[in-house]
């Protein structure tokens, strides 16, 4: 064969298997997505919050693979239900079956896993966090992000030096009205801000709960951790039939309480309104009254006031300027005068980043190695408004927080408590 037959029939061979290999996408059918496209996913809790977050992951270009869980029978429910989304989506979903296991690290040690989604109680986010973006996998982690002001910074360090991207489940900077509150108080439509009102719940408490048998399908020791030891009760870790959010979010050595349980998605949206997503407050006046659960005020440097203040409308945020009111929560977006709320953003005035899919944002921020709308330095800083009105209310006594060097000045005792207390053998 000639040399220019010979290269003649090599390009004629060529596209011949190229015509085999590159499929037109239309040709596998509408909604097809191919496996090289999709983002693997194991989940880190198993429980009632991450059973809602699968029917959200589960509409997005993913395969759900794994999960890890304490409570077999949470764990059984859970891969229950991610293999039928696995079935109902005629296979797109999932590949290979599903993974479920006792221990997160196994997920974290399974070079198949893109991303992990952290569903588990609080104390443990922290530790889950680091490990994860250590094995270099894109964290989904529910909020509030951390227990603690170390806690967070120390997943923040974390997540950027493996080049990670996390994204926190504050979800409410994904949502149109909260968006739309936010650019008409940063662009001016009520005038200049004097004061911010945040209703959210009662602040943590020490947990004083007894002692319960412990049930046969639950790891005790698993499901407390890092945190101090406590024996079993079933308001921390109810059965999975009851299908109820426990109650471990009101102690402090699991959660915030109610204060940051809420607090991560209303005090977010006042750091966000207010341009504060990278400070916070600098003073912190508790309320007079030892046991009161509400009237904390938290100043900013520029003088404007934020309030832990119920105003009658649930849980919500009601920023307060010269020319006017915003009320925003997820059941109202109202203002006064009520033309506010109806204004147009206009051409150069400032825009804040939009996502309507919070979920489809981390997982195209983790593809294209970009910042999603809610990362975690901002969650980060929003939580340390909850931990710090926390320390507040818990010492009942004024304090002065340095936002850029995320510390109490000259109180010992109140710097003492951004730590994690973890228990002998754990460590972040």
């Amino acid at each position: 064969m000639s040399n220019t037959s010979r290269r003649k029939f090599l390009l004629q061979a060529t596209s011949v298997a190229a015509s085999f290999i590159i499929v037109p996408r239309y040709v596998l059918g509408r909604g097809y997505t191919a496996p090289s496209d999709m983002f693997t996913i194991g989940f880190i809790g198993t429980g009632k919050q991450a059973r809602g977050l699968l029917n959200s992951f589960k509409k997005q270009p993913v395969r759900i693979i794994s999960g890890a869980e304490v409570d077999s029978l949470k764990l059984a429910k859970f891969k229950a239900l991610a293999e039928k989304a696995f079935a109902e989506s005629g296979g797109n979903q999932t590949m290979g079956g599903f993974k479920d296991v006792a221990d997160y690290r196994e997920i974290l040690a399974d070079s198949a896993i893109d991303g992990v989604v952290i569903a588990t109680p609080d104390h443990w986010h922290a530790k889950q966090g680091i490990d994860a973006a250590k094995a270099k996998k894109h964290i989904y982690c529910e909020k509030p992000l951390t227990r603690t002001v170390v806690e967070g910074r120390t997943l923040v360090n974390a997540a950027k030096d493996n080049n990670v991207v996390l994204q926190t489940g504050s979800m409410q900077r994904s949502w149109k009205n909260f968006r739309h509150a936010c650019e008409l108080v940063r662009n001016g439509y009520i005038g200049a801000i004097r004061e911010v009102l945040v209703n959210v719940g009662d602040p943590a408490i020490a947990c004083d709960l007894g002692q319960e048998s412990l049930p046969t399908y639950l790891n005790w020791e698993g499901w407390v951790g890092p945190a101090e030891y406590r024996p079993f009760h079933s308001e921390l870790s109810p059965p999975v039939e009851k299908d109820i959010f426990p109650n471990w979010r009101k102690y402090r050595e699991y959660g915030g309480g109610i204060l940051s349980d809420w607090g991560a998605h209303m005090f977010d949206i006042a750091q966000w309104g207010l341009g504060m997503d990278d400070s916070g407050p600098v003073s912190l006046i508790p309320p007079s009254e030892p046991k009161a659960v509400r009237g904390l005020k938290m100043i900013y440097e520029n003088g404007i006031v934020m309030k832990h203040e119920d105003f009658g409308r649930g849980n919500g945020v009601r920023f307060i300027g010269e020319k006017g009111t915003i009320d925003i929560s997820r059941s109202y977006l109202d203002s006064n005068p009520a033309s506010i709320v109806s204004a147009t953003i206009q051409a150069g005035e400032q825009r804040l980043y939009a996502s309507d899919d919070h979920y489809a944002d981390w997982i195209n921020a983790a593809k294209n190695g970009t910042e999603p709308i809610c990362p975690a330095e901002i969650g980060h800083r929003s939580n340390s408004v909850s931990a710090i009105a926390n320390i507040a209310y818990q010492l009942g006594r004024p304090l002065t927080w340095n936002p850029e060097k995320e510390k109490f000045k000259q109180d010992k005792e109140a710097n003492q408590l951004l730590l994690p207390r973890f228990r002998e053998g754990w460590k972040l």
